[in-house]
């Protein structure tokens, strides 16, 4: 029986995982379950799943949490604050940790579950864009197991030849392909796509996912910080890494061998499949997803992304190819400016200008790569993104 604490439970990722872990009551239990805020949803899956443990990052929220769970009859014990999350990563009855808490704000408590040698499922891809050397250096020196939950990093995980160790090249492999939907404003004109809303950026045409990440994957930042997030999981050069839209959804990634044989996953476009894949592993179990019909679909388009169109990717391919405190400045801007933009004070093309901006200011003072300074870089990127914002009138872009 493999115990399963999932970090950011009430988000999709989570959602998925408890709805994978369900289809197999024999085989896995809910050992943990961790929110942000959302008490009342956490509650309702403490109430199904009854685990061990109940993490809420919102301390304020700590009593409400246990008188809930104590109404409930159940002898849940509560975990609240900003450490909940590390604590639950490291428990010693815990053998598997769904790392899905978005943004840098999962990067300490992915880094314990790497520490303590867990089963690490990473569906939060800003941790390994931000310290990738520092958490997968941890997973080799524990034995942790670590299997990337992003699609497009769980598709090349699985079409990687036998013994790859993440954060190696592999053998033979001459180039991956990551593929992307283009997101809602894939054939948008770029003065459109420069005001567009909200609801407009959130409403993805293929996945359903919350909004942060929703933002991203319009502006394909997301599909820049998977580039990134590839390069230090497989090991290949940034030059050796191409992304390619693919609006169907259903070729998840692709892997070049030098034999000239290509290797992609397919699949119905559903989180299930990868969280079934890596709870599994190396074994596979049913997921619940919809099987794929090739036919139905009818067919498959590739085209190669507009850079123009979409410049927080080419911010985040010139990070990629920069390395040092780039990765750890752009992630920071970008949750700043995709903050701002949500919260109408600056529009679509607005983030771009804002990430831009603080990435050209930006003095690499390099050398501590460890977790205090990777986050006293972040920190230091985040006070340069509001102070460009504080400039700046509410749904206005920032000037170049």
């Amino acid at each position: 029986m493999m115990r399963v604490a999932i970090l950011g439970s009430t988000g999709s990722v989570g959602e998925s995982t408890l709805d994978v872990l369900a289809r197999h009551p024999q085989r896995f239990q809910v050992q943990a379950l961790l929110a942000n805020r959302n008490v009342e949803r956490l509650l309702e899956q403490c109430r199904a799943v009854r685990p061990a443990y109940a993490g809420i990052a919102d301390a304020s929220l700590a009593a409400r949490l246990s008188e809930g769970l104590r109404a409930a009859g159940l002898a849940t014990r509560v975990l609240a604050g900003s450490d909940a999350a590390t604590q639950i990563a490291a428990l010693a009855d815990v053998d598997c940790v769904m790392a899905s808490i978005v943004g840098a704000a999962g990067l300490p408590s992915t880094l314990a579950a790497a520490r303590a040698g867990k089963r690490l499922l990473v569906a939060n891809k800003e941790a390994l864009v931000m310290a990738g050397a520092l958490v997968l250096g941890a997973a080799r020196e524990s034995g942790a197991e670590l299997i990337p939950i992003d699609s497009e990093h769980n598709a090349i995980f699985q079409c990687l030849p036998p013994g790859t160790r993440l954060g190696e090249s592999p053998a033979g492999v001459c180039r991956i392909l990551l593929t992307a939907s283009g997101g809602p404003f894939r054939q948008w004109p770029a003065s459109a796509v420069e005001s567009a809303t909200p609801e407009q950026a959130c409403a993805h045409p293929v996945w359903s996912m919350g909004r942060k990440i929703s933002v991203d994957s319009a502006s394909l930042m997301n599909k820049g910080l998977e580039l990134i997030e590839a390069h230090r999981l497989f090991g290949l050069p940034v030059e050796q890494i191409e992304i390619v839209i693919h609006p169907q959804s259903i070729v998840h990634s692709l892997v070049e061998y030098v034999d000239g044989s290509v290797l992609a996953q397919l699949g119905s476009p559903d989180m299930r499949t990868p969280i079934a894949q890596a709870l599994a592993w190396p074994q596979r179990v049913a997921a619940g997803v919809q099987f794929l019909d090739l036919v139905r679909h009818g067919r498959l388009d590739f085209e190669a992304p507009d850079l123009a169109r979409f410049p927080c990717l080419r911010l985040a391919i010139d990070a990629a190819r920069e390395q040092g405190e780039a990765p750890i400045v752009l992630n920071a801007a970008n949750e700043v400016a995709v903050e701002a933009f949500l919260d109408g004070k600056v529009n679509f093309g607005g983030m771009a200008r804002v990430i831009g901006e603080v990435m050209d200011s930006w003095v690499d003072r390099g050398g501590d790569e460890s977790l205090e300074g990777i986050l006293d870089v972040d920190a230091r990127a985040r006070v340069a993104a509001r102070a460009l914002l504080c400039v700046s009138s509410p749904l206005r872009s920032v000037a170049p």
